[in-house]
């Protein structure tokens, strides 16, 4: 009698389509290497999908709607908010685990920016990211982690700018660990909005002068 199909969730079966995304191209990628690494059948994953493209499709919405979570899980996870944001850049590191894994993910993302349909969903995880970072720094200036006049709106855009420039200028150094390179630059744009800490005054122990 052979064993039941081993059953996994949709959640499994995304976690799966990342791992082989980094191994494999838009153009190599098949639903039969997915359906390896998640310890499926490719027909299994083909009447639940129906397509590697809805497969993809279904991955792209789900990131969508998760990225808000995701920061709030960061958050969560680290008492200091940017200790978040500097987690998050890290995340993002593991997009660029070489060059060659990197513009393997670039060409995913061509695909994200020509096809309607994953833009939409592409959009849609931008958006609710900012959103993410924004809050994330709105709470570092209640915690006084950040200067009180930091412009949080622009301080966001700029954080999401630098880290998504991040990736492609450490592939064209590779100077370090990726992970490395973009918490540094994550620190040079928060550092000017890092509030100045009063020196302790030092006390003046001179004698006064004869006759004064």
């Amino acid at each position: 009698m052979s064993p039941r199909p081993r059953k996994v969730s949709d959640e499994d079966v995304f976690a799966a389509t990342y791992r082989a995304m980094n191994r494999f191209g838009p153009g190599e990628l098949t639903l039969a290497q997915i359906a390896a690494e998640a310890g499926v059948t490719a027909g299994a994953l083909s009447q639940r999908f129906g397509s590697k493209r809805q497969l993809l499709l279904s991955l792209a919405e789900g990131a969508a709607r998760s990225a808000g979570d995701f920061i709030r899980e960061l958050q969560a996870a680290h008492r200091s908010p940017l200790a978040a944001i500097r987690a998050y850049a890290e995340c993002m590191a593991h997009l660029a685990e070489s060059p060659a894994a990197l513009a393997r993910n670039l060409a995913y993302l061509q695909i994200d920016l020509a096809d309607p349909d994953f833009r939409g969903h592409l959009a849609a995880q931008a958006r609710a990211t900012r959103q993410g970072l924004q809050a994330l720094l709105d709470t570092a200036v209640s915690a006084s982690e950040l200067s009180r006049n930091t412009d949080t709106v622009r301080l966001a855009r700029t954080i999401e700018v630098a880290l998504n420039g991040s990736l492609l200028t450490w592939a064209f150094y590779h100077d370090g660990t990726s992970a490395r390179w973009m918490r540094d630059n994550v620190d040079a744009v928060l550092a000017p909005h890092l509030p100045l800490r009063r020196k302790p005054r030092t006390a003046n122990h001179s004698r006064p002068k004869a006759g004064k």
